[in-house]
């Protein structure tokens, strides 16, 4: 094995060789097999142990075998313990998923301290069971690939072996380790899967995981395809607009496979109501579908796609006299200045003595009027937003600068023209939008 992982570092990682490594050690057999590995090829490392207090005195007894065998060996160990469970049930996430979280934070921030990679043990047999995990609960192609190799600066030099090569290298080898017991529970998916599914396969194909390295390499490279054809078909169809993304219904229709792309480009914020999704495409004008951070919004001739911004209609801001700039919920300054000049969408010069401090900024309601500049007469926002073919998303993403519950500025697109300054005018003031 020790050749075998020699020639995958040669081929697959060469640039571990001049590197600064942290070893992830749980002090499973896994994670002691890879340090025996990596100092045989003496690769400059150290270790990195997390204490996630799940399983009592045996947690600790863990790090304490860790933290003894670095001291034997001359290898300088770093530890954090976590309190897992409070943080699981402050968050309201599954202890596992927590688990897994505080672990890569502290990676990420461990690795500053002049770092160039964290090397974790995750070997074949961890990679078929996530393959197993993800179709048993529905997943594109993405989620039939494996355990990526290589995540950031994140490797995981173990992905060709299997549990068996691992175990029958630190038997020889007179390598020690720690039992995990929960490893031995079928409380979690995982473990009933290794221990009775992946059984099974193997009873059937006695070189099952042979099999399965062919159909993941098979896998990889056809999902590389579909990640350029999909980048290819986004720059006809997706034009990116500031904080959103606006897909051409016209050009994507032209693609028969439309429902492939859409799933591609929309599974990164957390959509599930997949159905939902490839409805809108028929669906008519103001439908929505909502994930935990972003929302659709079938709009005419396209689907926008932003961020969820719920609450925000109520918000108020309070802008006093004195105030010369205000950056929440958007960035504008206030200066009196001595010579005006011409409004446009971003800059547009008031009459002070025509407006009343303090001015707020809010967002429209219904009933909201104002008087657009170079036109005659009023006119509702509601039918100004109709006229300008705003998105339900723009109505609810435009703030509107008002005194006295007046409006002097739809701001950024259209100012109030009763308040606007004129030649007469003694006291002008610029509002600017930066």
């Amino acid at each position: 094995m020790l050749t075998k992982f020699q020639n995958h570092i040669d081929l697959n990682f060469p640039q571990l060789k001049d590197k600064k490594l942290f070893l992830a050690v749980s002090g499973g057999i896994d994670s002691m097999v890879l340090v025996h590995l990596c100092a045989q090829l003496q690769l400059n490392f150290e270790v990195l142990h997390c204490n996630f207090q799940l399983r009592g005195a045996e947690s600790d007894a863990d790090l304490q075998f860790v933290a003894s065998y670095c001291q034997q060996q001359a290898i300088t160990i770093h530890t954090q313990v976590f309190d897992t469970a409070a943080i699981a049930a402050q968050n309201k996430e599954s202890i596992q998923v927590t688990a897994r979280n505080l672990r890569y934070q502290w990676f990420q921030e461990i690795i500053s301290l002049g770092f160039d990679y964290v090397l974790t043990a995750h070997h074949l047999d961890d990679s078929l069971e996530t393959v197993l995990i993800n179709f048993s609960r529905g997943t594109g192609l993405e989620g039939l690939t494996g355990i990526p190799a290589q995540n950031g600066n994140v490797i995981r030099p173990l992905l060709p072996f299997s549990r068996d090569e691992i175990e029958n290298y630190a038997l020889e080898n007179k390598i020690q380790w720690r039992e995990d017991s929960s490893n031995a529970s079928d409380k979690y998916l995982r473990n009933k899967i290794r221990h009775s599914i992946i059984p099974l396969f193997k009873e059937l194909n006695a070189g099952f995981l042979d099999s399965f390295q062919n159909t993941l390499n098979h896998l990889q490279q056809a999902d590389s395809l579909v990640d350029d054809a999909t980048k290819l078909v986004y720059e006809k169809v997706v034009t990116e607009k500031e904080d959103q993304l606006e897909i051409n219904l016209a050009q994507l229709l032209k693609f028969q496979n439309y429902k492939a792309y859409l799933y591609q480009w929309l599974v990164p914020y957390s959509f599930s109501a997949w159905n939902d999704i490839y409805e809108l495409v028929e669906a008519q004008s103001g439908k929505q579908v909502f994930s935990t951070t972003h929302v659709l919004l079938k709009d005419r001739e396209k689907i926008i796609l932003s961020e969820r911004q719920e609450g925000n209609k109520e918000l108020i801001f309070i802008i006093e006299s004195k105030e010369s700039k205000v950056n929440i919920p958007l960035n504008i300054s206030f200066c009196n200045v001595s010579n005006q000049l011409e409004s446009d969408s971003n800059c547009i010069f008031v009459d002070e003595d025509k407006i009343t401090f303090p001015l707020t900024l809010r967002k429209w309601r219904e009933g909201d009027y104002f008087y657009p500049s170079g036109m005659t007469g009023k006119k509702k926002i509601s039918k100004y937003f109709k006229d300008e073919k705003y998105s339900l998303l723009d109505k609810e993403n435009q703030w509107l600068l008002c005194t006295d519950d007046q409006i002097i500025w739809v701001i950024g697109k259209r100012a109030d023209q009763r308040f606007l300054a004129q030649t007469n005018t003694l006291k002008t003031i610029q509002i600017a939008l930066k």
